[in-house]
């Protein structure tokens, strides 16, 4: 009977449910123009546990004391379904924009030791540390009017048929979850604190996507002309730069340069027809 082959320490800090040290740097404010801070935390994980990037943040919620083993506040952060559907957990993590309920400490940190480094989207007011204001991209979905008018034609009959293929089209589109992770990372966009600019500023990929949802809905498109008068006006369409950050690191994978492509062709041919008639 052979003995079984022994089994190093390194590789037992690797196997399934082996406890292991992840540290958290962190970029902390404790509110509107007030200074930043980075803070260090020492949290212990399981490995294949699951824990995602907010359950760690619980964790030194729960005790907040730094690796220094200094006691300070705990860090705030914006959270909702915890299943990648809200878009109010997006952050960056260890330097790319992104959801912290989706990323996985066994992903980011694999090894006992490593660190993972936080910070807030930059384009966007900080509330406090991790937390930022989003109130911008809601209010620039009030300005492409992003909606189906449907009050009172509930009484008008069945609305217009649609073939599963034209459905499919428009899907992906209506799985935004204004998250702001195309915004972040786009050069164009820029955090504006003056609420009075944003009706000129850079509407963004994912205002842009949504004109091309409901521009593309049997319904919604009643309103197509609107949407287009507000993608050439100031901060429409033509500002897009086309880097096409916004593909890379959208969560939704939603083909955000095709409707900026979609749009712009209708933008310029709504454009050439107000001008031919004189508005």
């Amino acid at each position: 009977m052979t003995s079984p082959t022994p089994v190093s320490q390194d590789s037992a800090k690797h196997e399934l449910g082996a406890e292991r040290s992840v540290y958290f740097r962190i970029k902390r404010c404790d509110g509107p123009g007030k200074a930043t801070r980075w803070e260090r935390f020492k949290v212990k994980v399981t490995r294949g546990e699951g824990a995602n990037v907010l359950a760690c943040l619980e964790r030194i919620a729960a005790n907040p004391v730094t690796a220094d083993g200094a006691k300070t506040t705990p860090v705030v952060w914006d959270a909702g379904c915890l299943e990648e559907v809200c878009g109010a957990c997006t952050m960056n993590v260890n330097g790319k924009v992104r959801q912290a309920c989706s990323c996985l400490i066994d992903t980011c940190a694999p090894n006992d030791g490593d660190e993972v480094v936080l910070e807030p989207m930059q384009k966007f007011p900080i509330v406090r540390d991790l937390w930022v204001d989003r109130s911008r991209m809601f209010e620039t979905l009030k300005r492409v009017k992003a909606w189906t008018p449907i009050d009172g034609l509930y009484a008008t009959g069945p609305g217009p048929k649609e073939t599963p293929e034209r459905q499919q089209e428009r899907y992906i589109y209506s799985t935004c979850m204004t998250c702001g992770c195309c915004l972040e990372a786009c050069p164009q966009f820029q955090q504006e604190p003056d609420a009075s600019k944003w009706d000129t500023s850079f509407v963004g990929a994912n205002a842009i996507g949504q004109v091309q949802l409901f521009n593309e809905h049997p319904t919604a498109k009643e309103l197509a002309p609107e949407r287009l008068d507000a993608m050439t006006a100031a901060g429409g369409v033509s500002e897009c730069g086309n880097a096409q950050n916004c593909v890379k690191v959208c969560p939704k994978e939603i083909p955000l340069t095709d409707a900026i492509a979609a749009v712009g062709r209708a933008a310029t041919i709504h454009g050439i027809k107000r001008f031919f008639q004189g508005k």
